[in-house]
């Protein structure tokens, strides 16, 4: 068994003996501290990301607590959260969440990192009636599940491409003339990216002239690009992982492909912009967050604002990876839900956190009553001729049509 780590981020914060809040439930206070609970990959193969999260939860709590923490009945209460090592393992995820829940008493629990560990602990956190507000579990499939007490602050995996079928949208003189070419893998988080754009164009009338899955391996797509070539599309989507937005820029670099707008997923971690800089200006690619977003709230201040107080505290980021910004806005939905509910029920605090609806510098959050967030999308960036990203928040924004020189 791994270490439990609390993390209260208070300088000389004590924690005192459990008691329960009167009321109906018997909640985790232990004296003036409310402690969240977390199975957490700190090591193992989604250790980094488990990491990144981390940071972010302990970030909002520090910032939370030195605001005065939250007010219940009356009274101010800090937050702390109690972390176990789920080894990046489901199974592992699942019994330690029903530790925290049975055995450590927590009431409120923090997602895991990743789509597959948040699929084996949510139903740990339903059997026993425990709200859990999650960051990083994007896939589409958490949501159609009928869970009553599982929230997502981020955007789901359905969203990731959308934004660029509205884009193209608008930049249409009549929307249901715009040509879309579609490559996808096959895997879950590719198929659902592709679910969302699908019904983005049902909803303008568009036509699909292209919709391949692409192949196993993903180190060949001229097949798809190809027919890309003779046909000519308005816009082309690509969703393969890392190496499927590689493979696509590669070839579209090899075969000179123009298309006027192209858009993927996975091009920061390909590293499109650096390895095929010509083929990859003007690419339209999905992040949940960026520090240069319009968006703020009166705890964090604006996304600058939250990126920079981040990047203080840990000082190894140069750039801070959304999974931390997106861990940071699910402990202020607690933060949130513990007051509006006035109370340390979890049904009340439950309830709350369905009927949250805010923005905040990590962008707009209400929930749907599957528990995803409906009102954040994906946020749009487009590569640059000298490799930078620039944040695109509206068709008018955007480089249109891409200029390469072929």
């Amino acid at each position: 068994m791994k270490h439990i780590t609390i993390k209260t981020m208070v300088a000389g914060a004590a924690v005192a003996a459990s008691l329960a809040f009167a009321g109906s439930a018997l909640a985790k206070v232990e004296g003036d501290t409310i402690i969240l609970g977390s199975s957490i990959s700190l090591t193992g193969k989604y250790a980094t990301n488990g990491l990144h999260t981390q940071r972010g939860y302990d970030y909002a709590v520090k910032i939370i607590n030195a605001a005065g923490g939250v007010k219940v009945g009356g009274k101010s209460y800090k937050l702390a959260v109690k972390y176990y090592d789920d080894e990046s393992t489901p199974a592992r995820g699942a019994q330690l969440a029903e530790r925290l829940i049975q055995q450590d008493g927590v009431e409120y629990m923090l997602g895991p990192y990743s789509s597959g560990m948040t699929k084996a602990i949510a139903p740990v956190s339903e059997k026993f009636g425990v709200p859990m507000v999650e960051a990083e579990g994007a896939s589409r499939s958490l949501f159609t599940q009928g869970y009553k007490y599982l929230f997502a602050v981020l955007s789901t995996s359905e969203q990731y491409l959308a934004t660029a079928i509205d884009f193209a949208a608008a930049k249409a003189g009549n929307a249901s003339d715009v040509r879309v070419a579609m490559a996808f893998e096959g895997d879950p988080f590719s198929m659902d990216v592709r679910a969302g754009v699908v019904d983005k164009i049902n909803e303008y009338g568009m036509k699909v002239v292209i919709d391949d899955q692409l192949p196993a391996d993903l180190s060949d797509m001229s097949t798809t690009l190809t027919k890309v070539k003779a046909l000519k599309p308005d816009i082309l989507v690509v969703s393969g992982h890392s190496k499927g937005a590689a493979t696509a820029a590669r070839q579209i670099d090899e075969m000179k492909i123009n298309v006027d707008m192209i858009a993927l997923t996975h091009c920061e971690a390909a590293k499109v912009q650096e390895k095929f800089p010509n083929a990859s200006t003007g690419f339209l690619c999905p992040t949940q967050w960026v520090e240069s977003l319009s968006k703020s709230d009166a705890l964090f201040g604006s996304a600058a604002e939250w990126n920079a107080g981040f990047k203080a505290d840990y000082p190894s980021y140069t750039s801070v990876p959304y999974q931390s910004a997106q861990a940071s806005a699910a402990v202020l939905v607690f933060a949130k839900a513990f007051e509006a509910a006035n109370s340390f029920d979890k049904d009340k605090v439950r309830d709350a956190i369905a009927a949250v609806e805010m923005e905040t510098f990590y962008g707009d959050i209400k929930f749907s009553s599957a528990g995803n967030n409906i009102a954040k999308p994906m946020f749009m960036r487009q590569i640059g001729a000298d490799g930078s990203y620039a944040l695109v928040e509206s068709a008018d924004q955007m480089a249109f049509p891409r200029k390469v020189s072929y």
